[in-house]
């Protein structure tokens, strides 16, 4: 029996409304596999096909056995949980292993150093901060250089051998004495190098990218509802054309900013632009879940590398939904052929029951002195690398077999998903993903004849009210892909079955129907 006061505010008390009003607001008590338990009015158990499985973390399912027994050997062994500052061999053996993998998937004999966090927020904030120091040095490398060159020129005007313009001029033979004119020169080289110095990093990412909620990950996520309340915490971002390569290239070459630099040429001092290292970093999700499933392609991925390189800034490839296997691949990204300087995981890694999260720096770019400056008490603790490394095990057993089954069960359903919307062109306008990570987008229904259909899409929830329908009385459970209401994402374990995908099939086609008759009172 509780004993809080009867007017006490619980921080889920408007979630859990809101969930209620939806059809959502399920108590689930026990899971295994691709199955959610919920108990009903009279206390038994109903089974509800779990195609969500955490967002993309459960690659295994719910409580897989191997890796609960696995969990349980950990903790009846003691292993150390809390033993900061000490050798932390099972993560050691984590960023190993995933070295190996990434070199096999890239191609290339790139080394990376693991540092671990909790979550997926989490280590796009590792990246940032890493890509801050990098930046630092870039800017550092800028200025020394500038301020050689402008001492360089100084002696040479000093000494007769070189004139210099009128500030703002490129007129070399300005009248006045050379040496003010020089200082004027240098005053504006100072003054506009300031001004870029003062200014913070610029991070950018793709339209529709969402890299997490916290202060600033949330940057990077482009749902102004999420994000504008905390616009002033965080470093700025920019939101790039994701469709377009060329559209892409013009919105980057628009950002571009320039220090000023000072030149001898044939005995006259000039001023020159230098591109200044105002951006960070450029992230990617190779498959922009908030934005329905929607692959990177490799024409982008092109892009997005001759850019990164143009700017001097890494490319931070976000696979925590899309990596460990969820595609078909280890990384997404190797379908696309996107290399990264930086790669974040989470989700699956921790085997789906440890919070467990790894950014892989390439080490020509690492900062050692990342290591000291950065730290969390609960990242790389033994017990989650434990997980890690039985989870990683079990991912490339039997030559990689759980990447082949992602794909050839991805590739399943999502020819169900065609065939349904070939049958409802009039409600399903597309089907987007790669292996166990697709989404069927919906047509706009703001205009329906049934307010029940009507009000909801226009308020943006409509996508809800579907996946409430779809829980209660299909027993699926399902919801939309990103903020947007009009995407139904699936990400099941590996080990979903063609019984399975039936349902699916059925479930849709009934909710197909209610959308094309406009029949709203069906929804509830």
């Amino acid at each position: 029996m509780s004993t809080a006061p009867a007017e006490t505010i619980f921080a889920d008390a408007v979630l859990n409304a809101w969930l209620a009003g939806v059809g959502l607001a399920v108590e689930y008590v026990r899971a295994e596999g691709n199955t959610l338990y919920y108990r009903d009015d009279r206390g038994d158990e109903v089974a509800v096909l779990d195609l969500l499985c955490g967002f993309g973390s459960l690659i295994f399912g719910h409580h897989h056995p191997e890796i609960v027994a696995h969990a349980k050997a950990a903790l009846d062994a003691g292993i150390p949980v809390h033993a900061q500052l000490s050798k932390q061999p099972h993560g050691n053996q984590v960023g190993a292993a995933l070295n190996a993998i990434v070199r096999r998937e890239t191609g290339r004999d790139d080394r990376y150093t693991a540092v671990f966090a909790n979550s997926g927020a989490e280590a796009i904030e590792i990246c940032m901060k890493h890509a801050e120091l990098e930046r630092r040095d870039r800017v550092r490398a800028l200025m020394d250089e500038v301020a050689e060159h402008l001492e360089q020129a100084r002696r040479a005007v000093r000494g007769g051998a070189a004139t210099a313009a009128a500030a703002g001029s490129d007129d070399a033979g300005a009248v006045g004495d050379p040496v003010e004119r020089f200082e004027a020169l240098a005053a504006e080289v100072s003054r506009r190098n300031a001004e870029l110095l003062g200014r913070p990093p610029l991070f950018l990412a793709l339209e529709g990218a969402f890299h997490g909620k916290l202060v600033g990950s949330i940057q990077l996520t482009q749902n102004e509802q999420w994000r504008a309340p905390f616009a002033a915490l965080a470093p700025a971002a920019r939101f790039l054309p994701a469709a377009d390569p060329e559209a892409f290239a013009k919105a980057v070459a628009s950002l571009r900013e320039y220090a000023l630099d000072v030149i001898i040429d044939a005995g006259k001092v000039r001023l020159v632009e230098r591109d200044f290292p105002l951006v960070g970093a450029l992230f990617v999700e190779p498959v922009r879940g908030g934005a329905g499933m929607r692959p990177v392609t490799a024409a982008l991925a092109r892009e997005i590398e001759r850019t990164a390189a143009t700017l001097g800034c890494p490319v931070v490839v976000d696979e925590v939904q899309s990596g460990m296997g969820r595609t078909g691949a280890f990384l997404a990204s190797s379908h696309m052929g996107l290399r990264g300087d930086y790669y974040t995981l989470a989700k699956s890694i921790g085997g789906g029951i440890a919070k467990n999260s790894v950014v892989l720096v390439r080490q020509d770019r690492f900062r050692p002195e990342f290591e000291v400056i950065h730290s969390s008490t609960f990242a790389k603790d033994g017990f989650s690398g434990a997980i890690a490394l039985k989870t990683l095990e079990m991912l490339e057993a039997n030559d990689g077999e759980a990447y082949r089954v992602a794909a050839e069960r991805g590739g399943r359903l999502a020819v169900t998903l065609a065939a349904v919307q070939a049958d409802f062109p009039d409600v399903v306008t597309g089907v987007h993903g790669i292996g166990l990570m697709l989404a069927m987008e919906l047509a706009e229904q703001s205009e329906s004849a049934s307010e029940v259909i009507r009000e909801p899409a226009r308020a943006g929830f409509l996508g809800y009210f579907l996946a409430g329908y779809l829980l209660r009385r299909h027993r699926i459970r399902v919801l939309p892909a990103g903020p947007a209401w009009n995407s139904v994402r699936f990400e099941p374990s590996i080990y979903l079955t063609d019984q399975d995908i039936e349902r699916i099939d059925i479930a849709l086609r009934a909710m197909c129907s209610i959308l094309r008759s406009e029949d709203g009172g069906a929804l509830l």
